[in-house]
């Protein structure tokens, strides 16, 4: 399998922001419909500046757009970035799977020959005989 090389330091980035569960929390509210920093706010137990620190994370790494109306800050989820780090994880969920089954077979052959009597396990055998 050929090894993939996405944009490190944009996909550091994502996985960076979703690691926080106020920030997963954030684009699954933004993942509803657009947002602003003081609706969004308002659902959390953090302050107004805790909110716009974990939206200024999530700006870092694409996740979200800003659109400035006035005073008003409308906020956007940008579902690409994430799709891409889905891509990256989905790679190696296949090289995982195909390297499982790959065990999976091996070890069916082994218990077919046990089974068959054809290989023969060996006991150790120690003193007082068993």
């Amino acid at each position: 399998m050929q090894a993939m090389s996405p944009a490190a330091p944009q996909l550091d980035q994502v996985y960076g922001a979703i690691a926080d569960p106020t920030r997963r929390a954030i684009l699954a509210v933004l993942a509803r419909g657009e947002a602003t920093v003081g609706t969004l706010a308002d659902r959390f137990p953090i302050s107004f500046n805790g909110v716009s620190k974990h939206v200024k994370v999530l700006e870092r790494a694409g996740l979200v757009q800003r659109a400035i109306h006035g005073r008003e800050h409308r906020l956007t989820l940008n579902p690409a970035p994430l799709r891409e780090a889905a891509r990256w994880l989905e790679h190696y969920r296949a090289f995982w799977e195909m390297r499982l089954d790959g065990l999976e077979a091996f070890l069916a052959k082994q218990q077919r020959s046990t089974t068959s009597g054809r290989v023969r396990p060996t006991r150790p055998t120690g003193k007082g005989g068993t």
